[in-house]
């Protein structure tokens, strides 16, 4: 990407692409003079109405609705209420004082965040009878992506055999920069629009330069929005490959839904969104008729508020889920540190990223005869034995001339050799920079040792960067130590796939407790995040004939907006908390071999709810849950204020006058999927409540792993459902046989009948007081 500097005031808190994995956002802080007036839910269903009222409210503080017309930059009008201005500080502080409003804040800047992934999650169109085929693809549901646009050519977004665009459809398709709605949308691509007002009124710079080309249109300058929206919902595209490798058949999740575009991310430094943009789509979006809300987008720790709009999706997106549309995040890329995970609303459906049983595995044979395998995308020529070093150091930190990020190289010395290099820090850039700097000094090939990931980073011009883990690295540098001329040979990558590779948890992927909240246990579920080969804009650097390889919570989120898009086609009255409850609690956390889930980090580890939260998602198993811990806007106020939000801003969030209780409620009761405890000091009971959606007379029996260390009670302990009873309550009592003060011990409590396994998970960490004497 170009190095286009923002603007001196704004403040960059994350560097180029996060942890240097495919693209998920990141926040930007921004001094503007945009701010977001914030107004609550709408007191008028006539958007005419509601606009100018909002007029009406900016011309009390500039003096004329004239005045207040120009500075207008939005009109939020149909998910809710507010507008977005260009305001002074003291305008925005008159505004804020007015009665009715509810916030004013300023306007901040996000960041952005397959051939074998559906087969591994079980939606083969080879078999028959299930979700794939008894939602019709999806058929008749629209997804709504957030993003930097489409690239229409693709035959991804092809409409052959579509029907009739939905009737519930009523949002629009515009024309702009080399995007012609007429011919560019289709019934597939049924709507195109872009937000960027907000963005502009930041940046103050031209969009369309040489390092970045932009378009004032739908049209994806970067890719990023073309590979979300084909994973999602991409038709079939048969005998692609990637240079080669991942040969097979493209395409979405459901591939006959429909897309609704919304680029509300510009391409600059990686990819940028307006807090104001994106609350202006939510807005369309609400207003347009879609189904599903598909977002590739976050910002950087601390995260804000749940009722603060300088974070955009959280208040978006409670709009759009009291309407009954599932909003899908990505979890972000900061992983695999704990309290990293974003997007944590518990209204939001969070996604997490994995591995899938694919490698490349790439062979380096060493002049001794040994050969280990390493991880790549290389498909160039072939390099035959040839001279293999690596750049000792001298002085007071001999290793420094090799370490990737840092490299110091004698090119006489590396000039048609292979280089190795150590990698103490993850993240593409360093890997690229190590890449540019040896093929400057003459050399042809790279080995990179590093943390174990299976995300993958090509470099450019078919040079071999070949990935290892510290201990083969290591094995290779006392062969070039103990050698007076050592050699090494690279093979091509080869495709792998089946139970020899095992699917776990991203290295790059975002890790909870969630920072705000650790009792909502976030990330909700996992998809499959690495090395997605799917449509992207010729424009992409990296694309090979259309389509290009990316790794990240970005790419595991539309995996979930397709399977969510079958869901819906199959059980159109479901909630979006009901949906969730179904993904949770159906979703694998063991592999097709029954060994259970593994987390890649330093070094991997057995995986748990706070990696992978209810576990790698289960299509089929989620079509037919049994029971569902279902939500509304009823226990989502009792979130905020057990949050402790104060009753103003929760009614003016809910359009509803709320008044909460004098004694805090207790996270514990909100109706999840999933018992986290945070500090358990001796024992707690809670209460859920469940759902029955599948047969009428169903009897379901309590099974229960404890954490290590706690008792589980659950009362009653068997559940009956009959044609009356469609709903039962039941406590769950967690009880700490020995405190201490550790980290947090993982279980399950698991209702089963015959037909179904109703799993969610548990999470304890107990904690002990202890009294200090004052030794004065």
């Amino acid at each position: 990407m170009g190095s286009n500097p923002l603007p001196s005031f704004v403040n960059v808190l994350i560097l180029l692409v996060l942890n240097g994995q495919g693209p998920m956002t990141a926040k930007v802080e921004a001094k503007s003079t945009v701010h977001i007036v914030y107004l609550g839910e709408r007191q008028h269903d006539d958007p005419k109405r509601v606009t100018d009222s909002h007029h009406d409210l900016l011309a009390t503080v500039v003096g004329s609705k004239e005045v207040a017309s120009d500075l207008m930059v939005y009109s939020y009008r149909h998910g809710f209420s507010g507008f977005a201005a260009k305001l002074t500080e003291s305008q925005a502080q008159k505004l804020s004082e007015l009665p009715g409003v509810v916030r004013v804040i300023p306007n901040s800047l996000h960041r952005l965040q397959t051939t074998r992934s559906w087969d591994f999650l079980g939606l083969s169109s080879h078999y028959p009878n299930h979700v794939l085929q008894n939602s019709k693809m999806g058929d008749g549901v629209i997804i709504g992506v957030f993003d930097t646009g489409i690239w229409p050519e693709s035959k991804a977004f092809s409409d052959e055999g579509l029907g009739p665009i939905p009737s519930h459809w009523k949002g629009v398709c515009k024309s702009g920069d080399q995007f012609n709605a007429a011919t560019h949308c289709n019934r597939k691509i049924i709507g195109a629009r872009w937000f960027i007002d907000g963005f502009l009124a930041e940046y103050g710079q031209p969009l369309n330069t040489s390092d970045d080309p932009e378009f004032l249109s739908p049209r994806d300058a970067n890719g990023h929005g073309t590979h979300t929206s084909s994973t999602a919902s991409g038709a079939y595209v048969r005998n692609v490959s990637y240079r080669g490798l991942l040969y097979g058949t493209v395409r979405g999740g459901a591939p006959r839904a429909r897309l609704a575009i919304y680029k509300v991310c510009w391409n600059v430094l990686g990819g940028q969104c307006a807090s104001a943009d994106i609350l202006k789509a939510f807005d369309e979006a609400i207003h347009d008729g879609v189904d599903v809300l598909s977002l590739s987008i976050g910002y950087s720790l601390p995260l804000f508020s749940d009722v603060d709009e300088q974070d955009g999706i959280a208040t978006g997106s409670f709009h759009a889920v009291a309407r009954g549309i599932t909003v899908v995040c990505g979890a972000a890329n900061e992983g695999p540190s704990a309290q990293t995970v974003q997007n944590t609303a518990p209204w939001i459906l969070t996604v997490a990223a994995s591995t899938m049983d694919r490698a490349l595995p790439t062979p380096i044979m060493l002049g001794n005869n040994k050969t280990f395998l390493g991880q790549a995308i290389f498909t160039g020529k072939e390099k035959g034995f040839t001279g293999l070093t690596y750049p000792e150091g001298t002085g007071l930190d001999p290793t420094s001339a090799g370490a990737c990020q840092s490299l110091s190289l004698n090119s006489t010395l590396v000039a048609g050799k292979v280089v190795l290099c150590f990698a103490s820090v993850t993240g593409r850039v360093a890997v690229r920079l190590a890449a540019a700097t040896v093929q400057e000094a003459g050399g042809i090939g790279l080995i990179i040792a590093k943390n174990p990931s299976d995300a993958l980073i090509e470099c450019r011009d078919d040079f071999p960067c070949i990935e290892v883990d510290y201990e083969i690295g290591t094995r290779i540098l006392y062969y070039i130590r103990s050698t007076k001329s050592p050699t090494v040979k690279l093979g091509h990558s080869k495709t792998l796939v089946g139970k020899p590779v095992s699917a776990k948890v991203a290295f790059f992927s975002s890790r909870g407790p969630s920072s705000i909240a650790p009792e909502i246990l976030k990330p909700d579920i996992t998809a499959p995040g690495v090395n997605i080969l799917a449509a992207t804009s010729q424009l992409d650097q990296w694309m090979d004939g259309g389509y290009a390889i990316h790794s990240g919570t970005s790419m595991a989120t539309p995996h979930v907006s397709g399977i969510v898009a079958l869901l819906k086609a199959i059980h159109p009255n479901w909630s979006p908390a009901a949906i969730k409850s179904a993904l949770v609690t159906t979703a694998r956390t063991k592999d097709a071999s029954g060994f259970p889930l593994f987390a890649e980090g330093s070094p991997k580890k057995l995986g748990n709810p706070f990696d992978f939260g209810g576990g790698i998602v289960n299509p089929n198993g989620a079509a037919d849950p049994g029971l569902v811990y279902d939500m509304g806007l009823s226990d989502y106020i009792h979130y905020l204020c057990a949050m402790g939000y104060n009753n103003s801003a929760i009614s003016r969030l809910t359009g509803q006058s709320t008044a909460c209780p004098a004694e805090k409620p207790s996270f514990l009761d909100v109706n999840l999927p999933s018992i986290t405890i945070s500090s358990l000091r001796s024992s707690v009971t809670l209460t859920r409540t469940v759902t029955n959606v599948g047969s009428p007379n169903s009897i379901y029996r309590a099974d229960i792993e404890p954490p290590t260390g706690m008792t589980v009670t659950v009362k009653p302990h068997i559940l009956v459902f009959n044609s009356r009873t469609k709903k039962i309550s039941f406590n769950v009592t967690v009880c700490a046989t020995k405190q201490v003060n550790t980290g947090y011990f993982f279980g399950s409590l698991t209702w089963r009948n015959e037909q179904n396994a109703v799993r969610i998970p548990l999470s304890v960490k107990t904690e002990v007081l202890e009294s200090y004497a004052d030794d004065n």
